[in-house]
């Protein structure tokens, strides 16, 4: 599968995905350890792929979605940023109802898709 394949079905695959250093539980850098602490904070469950595990997604996340640098956060399928757009989300209270309100929306979808 090509590596864009591969992100795109990442990313439309989960919720909430951040493309982080390292993972949530052990960090590589703090860019990447702030961005999800403040994911980890709104209690709302979400994937990770550790960037340094995979040098192809490491190399051609950046052209993905155009963005440069890591951390990236996708939240229903959408680019939402790094780690500075998180963490205001996350001061002004708007992080937590958007992972909310993406995983209630793919809930929602799994069940359809079940049915």
């Amino acid at each position: 599968m090509d590596v864009l394949d591969r992100i795109r079905e990442q990313v439309e695959g989960n919720s909430v995905v951040i493309y982080m250093k390292g993972s949530p539980q052990f960090p590589m850098c703090g860019f990447s350890s702030r961005a999800a602490q403040a994911l980890a904070a709104c209690g709302v469950d979400f994937g990770y792929v550790n960037v340094l595990e995979d040098p192809e997604v490491f190399q051609n996340l950046p052209r993905y979605a155009n963005w440069p640098t890591f951390p990236q956060i996708y939240v229903s399928g959408e680019l939402i940023g790094g780690c500075d757009i998180v963490l205001e989300l996350y001061e002004r209270g708007e992080l937590k109802p958007m992972l909310e309100e993406a995983a209630a929306k793919a809930k929602t979808d799994e069940g359809e898709a079940k049915e």
